[in-house]
């Protein structure tokens, strides 16, 4: 019987959805500076991700995209445009009943993205997007939209219809945001996913919005990055698990940061009045814990750290965090072993784990940006040379010197 458990828990591993993500919407409310936010997790197949700068039929845009096939499906899964509109989906799986098992779900939620970043300016604009594509429209998405009016609503969309959710509206969203996974409040009730993950950001983002405390740098640290399952009771980042009797192993379960995160993305937007290209996407490319946070602005000229390189088959930062992953996810035991990760090497009681030691270069970026955007903001526009001139102090050779250094290191998991 105990076999017969292990092999049930081992298909139900196997059986998680490919397409699922964690994400918020944040209004100016819940913010210290009275800017929304717009925060997508992102788990996917296409781990290998980088940036794209698209010049829009409307509007200009930047949006992370999947690395392999970005060139033939014109897909994109978050980004902002050149008048302040942020747009991208979580996958949703109980707001269509799907009778064909060779049908897709959501097989238009990346195209329906990237064309509403090119035309729509406003939240109201993308309703009217969505009121005017052909129906059936095979997008089946919570979609997270904040634009430079101070909108921040979260839709939940399936073949024919749509149901808002405004974080401006205390009657909806009492402290100032709505978060979703992988299910919709208007769907079929008892079904979906990513439940445990929902508890675990609504763990953390309640108390964090109610005291307006909500930032992408804590959205980083204390969710995308996040060890605690609220059904175990457990967090990763606190004794036993980081003590010397820990074996240093544990199992990939329902953590915000899973095997099949490539990206977490927060769209800082702007507060009614601003230039509009003020919005900043703070991007971390590939697994969170071995990643670190750049800010970027709609622009073409993006910081190569980002942008596709053929060399690599992705973006050059996606590529070492995912590398590393790779040391974290080590086992080679068999059937099921995958959902292992090496935990002490991740994180640990001495300070030397990756995240711990990638940790003071965010900090610095995050520092290093505050200082020009502050510049920025009383300027009320955006400069080009001194962006540029951030990008280079951000893509530096100290960054990968350590990511270099920190894969040739030896890890106790392998």
């Amino acid at each position: 019987m105990k076999n017969i458990l292990l092999l049930l828990g081992l298909l139900a591993g196997s059986l998680m959805p490919a397409f699922a993500c964690t994400s918020a919407v944040v209004s100016g409310k819940a913010t210290p500076d009275g800017r929304p936010l717009l925060w997508k997790h992102r788990d996917t197949d296409f781990l290998k991700n980088h940036v794209e700068y698209v010049r829009g039929e409307k509007y200009d845009f930047i949006a992370v995209v999947n690395s392999a096939d970005f060139y033939q499906k014109r897909e994109a899964w978050i980004g902002t445009n050149s008048v302040g509109f942020a747009l991208m989906n979580t996958q949703s799986y109980n707001l269509v009943d799907m009778k064909d098992d060779e049908e897709e779900r959501g097989a238009a939620n990346g195209r329906a993205i990237y064309r509403a970043l090119e035309v729509c300016a406003t939240v109201d604009d993308f309703r009217h997007f969505l009121d005017t594509i052909a129906k059936p429209s095979q997008i089946e998405a919570n979609f997270g939209v904040i634009d430079a009016q101070g909108g921040a609503v979260m839709i939940e969309v399936d073949y024919y219809s749509y149901k808002v959710y405004d974080a401006n509206d205390p009657a909806v969203a009492p402290a100032g945001y709505v978060a979703r996974t992988n299910f919709s409040v208007s769907g079929t009730h008892g079904i979906g996913a990513g439940v445990v993950r929902y508890q675990e950001a609504e763990r953390v983002l309640g108390p964090m919005a109610g005291s307006r405390e909500v930032t992408p740098q804590r959205i980083f640290n204390d969710v995308a990055r996040s060890f605690h399952n609220c059904v175990l009771a457990i967090d990763l980042k606190q004794p036993p698990f980081t003590g010397p009797d820990a074996s240093g192993w544990f199992v990939d379960q329902d953590f915000i940061p899973r095997s099949s995160t490539s990206c977490s993305v927060v769209v800082q937007g702007v507060k009614p009045g601003e230039c509009a290209e003020l919005t900043t996407m703070w991007t971390v490319l590939g697994y969170p814990p071995t990643g670190v946070a750049v800010p970027l602005w709609v622009d073409e000229a993006l910081p190569e750290m980002v942008k596709m390189d053929a060399s690599l088959g992705t973006s050059p930062l996606s590529y070492w965090s995912l590398r590393l992953e790779e040391r974290i996810f080590c086992l080679r035991a068999g059937m099921g072993s995958s959902r292992y990760m090496h935990w002490a090497t991740l994180y640990n009681e001495q300070g030397q784990g990756y995240m711990q030691l990638l940790a003071p270069v965010e900090e610095g970026n995050f520092r290093l940006a505050g200082q020009v955007l502050e510049k920025w903001r009383r300027n009320n526009r955006a400069d080009r040379a001194e962006m540029q001139a951030l990008y280079r102090r951000l893509d530096n050779a100290d960054l990968w010197n350590l990511y270099q250094d920190l894969f040739e290191r030896e890890s106790d998991g392998e």
